[in-house]
């Protein structure tokens, strides 16, 4: 028997992120493969149709695989579809379960867990087409279960939600109204059971968007940026609390903004999102949050891939 400990990085999937989780599933692999005690294999799962269970099941012992490193986003990914197999196949993976894979994955899932842990987050409702929304403008329609602000869009008017709600539909089941809230992104990584320095998103767009994210190199990111007295301790606290409430493990991050009112009232921490696989590009948060604190990304990889089996 090897003493070695054989990971099977998945990348790729049907979802709309299929390209962003090649290039994070990239990352992991190669960073996995300077270890001498671990083998790493890479599967590229099809854009298409995702496999069936017995069809991984078979590609799983395939590869001896002794741990499954899924670097996948959205919903099939990420979302529970595949931890839900990978459950039944009885083999370890990194990230969470199915059932908090799910409420994560769920907008409006995770918004009610977050107000239950006492966290504030904007109002949302979800979308039905035909009947007004309840919110005041502005606020955003998006898709329940997306990330990498897949399909986001504004509206400054309620007269201009049927055309936003009408471009949206074909491609997502489900959709969501949520209060705008104009303030600073900032987000908390967490690793096992600890918080990472906050990183601020400063876009020079309006809007923190798919490009943004991944295409561009202007986006600045300021790691324990300068924050009124307490936040940066308090969404700390409030990140953690809510890991924890969906029963998260080994990774997360959640995703928050800072309103300043205008008034000079204090300002407000509101939650936004939590994600259970987080982007491992060279533009992703939890690893430069990780750096910061003497966490290099090959060591975070093997960290994760070895905790799991824990």
């Amino acid at each position: 028997m090897s003493d070695k400990t054989t990971v099977t990085v998945l990348m790729g999937g049907p979802d709309a992120e299929h390209d962003v989780s090649l290039q994070s599933g990239s990352r992991v692999a190669e960073a996995l493969a300077g270890f001498d005690d671990l083998v790493v294999r890479t599967r590229v799962l099809p854009r298409t149709t995702p496999p069936e269970r017995d069809a991984l099941a078979a590609m799983l012992d395939e590869d001896e695989c002794d741990v499954v490193f899924p670097v996948l986003h959205g919903p099939w990914g990420e979302g529970g579809p595949l931890q839900r197999m990978l459950e039944s196949i009885g083999r370890p993976f990194v990230g969470c379960g199915a059932e908090a894979a799910a409420i994560a994955m769920d907008k409006l899932a995770s918004k009610r867990a977050a107000a239950i842990a006492g966290l504030p987050t904007p109002d949302a409702v979800e979308v039905n087409d035909g009947r007004p929304i309840p919110l005041e403008t502005p606020f955003v329609i998006k898709p329940v279960d997306e990330g990498s602000s897949v399909g986001v869009r504004f509206v400054h008017d309620p007269g201009d939600a049927d055309a936003a709600i009408a471009e949206l539909r074909p491609n997502h089941r489900r959709l969501m109204a949520e209060t705008f809230v104009r303030g600073r992104e900032l987000t908390v990584g967490i690793l096992g059971d600890r918080t990472l320095p906050v990183i601020e998103i400063v876009p020079t767009t309006a809007f923190y968007d798919y490009e943004a994210k991944y295409l561009r190199d202007d986006t600045r990111y300021v790691v324990d940026p300068p924050l009124p007295e307490g936040v940066a301790a308090q969404i700390a606290r409030w990140s953690l609390v809510l890991h924890r409430a969906i029963d998260a493990r080994h990774v997360s991050r959640v995703d928050w903004l800072l309103e300043t009112p205008e008034d000079g009232s204090p300002a407000r921490c509101w939650f936004l999102e939590v994600n259970t696989m987080p982007g491992m590009t060279s533009h992703s948060l939890v690893p430069m949050a990780a750096a910061a604190v003497g966490i290099d990304f090959p060591s975070l990889c093997r960290s994760l891939a070895l905790g799991c089996r824990s």
